[in-house]
């Protein structure tokens, strides 16, 4: 191959174009300007985006409310990770990771910082006692799979999603290997969902609310514009799955928040209340 790449023995980052996504990575951590986070009424504050990440959360936050648990209220303020919110000096005091989703658990007598996805879905299923079974084999298949889905995803986002969508140019490498990877994890997925209703058994838990907004909005067709060159149709117990996750309330209300893209009906860039997403669905009536 005449354009082959020769890595250098030292690596410098000269990352050069035009992509957006490429131009914000640094190897460096931490801050890069000064802002405060805005802090809201609720107890939990949110910063995330709509990413499948920050949609774990919103999902399972208004899943809570739909119980009727009010101590579940939340602030969800918009992190605009392509205008690099996530490197703000309180963005970082969160998460020092600089990534989406972060919480701030404010309703003891310390404020407590909650980052990574899995672990903000833990600490919200075990403080409000709902969708993480108690103990047992039950519990721990659903961290089976809540940590299956942490480290499956990087694959599908970091990896297929980004050579099939997002670089500068599509390179038959890397997309055929991904695509490899993606296929066999859609595989696994649909041999455990023929046997159960939900991914960890016949109980709805966050092991579905972290997987469903990756691998359901896969083969919903929203993710990629990928749907046909993986043949996700034939995923057929995943299918089912995703749509019936899909109608549920919860699902319907958290998947918009913090989401700036799409059709206007399915757009809350910042929730501070229920009327917040209530004004937004409306509009799917006139339409």
């Amino acid at each position: 191959m005449s354009n082959q790449y020769v890595p250098p023995k030292v690596w410098v980052n000269e990352t050069k174009g035009d992509n957006q996504w490429a131009n914000i990575n640094s190897p460096e951590s931490g801050a890069r300007f000064e802002k405060e986070l805005p802090v809201g009424k609720h107890a939990l504050q949110l910063y995330s985006l709509a990413t499948p990440n920050g949609q774990k959360v919103t999902i399972l936050l208004e899943e809570l409310l739909a119980l009727g648990i009010k101590e579940a209220e939340y602030d969800a303020y918009l992190i605009n990770i392509g205008e690099s919110d996530q490197f703000s000096s309180g963005f970082v005091a969160v998460n020092p990771n600089s990534k989406i989703p972060a919480l701030v658990d404010k309703s003891g007598d310390e404020d407590v910082n909650v980052f990574e996805s899995a672990s903000i879905l833990v600490h919200l299923a075990e403080k409000f006692g709902q969708f993480l079974p108690k103990g047992g084999a039950a519990r721990t298949q659903t961290f089976n799979w809540l940590f299956w889905a942490q480290g499956s995803a990087p694959f599908l986002g970091g990896g297929f999603g980004h050579f099939y969508a997002y670089a500068d140019e599509k390179q038959e490498y890397p997309i055929n290997r991904f695509a490899m990877e993606i296929k066999r994890q859609l595989d696994v997925l649909d041999n455990q969902l023929a046997q159960n209703t939900f991914i960890s058994g016949e109980e709805y838990t966050i092991a579905d609310m972290a997987i469903w907004p990756w691998y359901g909005n896969l083969v919903l067709g929203r993710s990629y514009d990928a749907a046909e060159f993986l043949q996700v149709e034939t995923y057929t117990n995943v299918v089912r799955w995703a749509k019936q996750i899909g109608l549920r309330k919860g699902v319907q209300r958290g998947r918009i928040v913090n989401r700036t893209f799409g059709e206007k009906w399915e757009q809350v860039p910042e929730r501070h209340s229920a009327e917040d997403i209530d004004s937004v669905l409306k509009l799917i009536v006139h339409n």
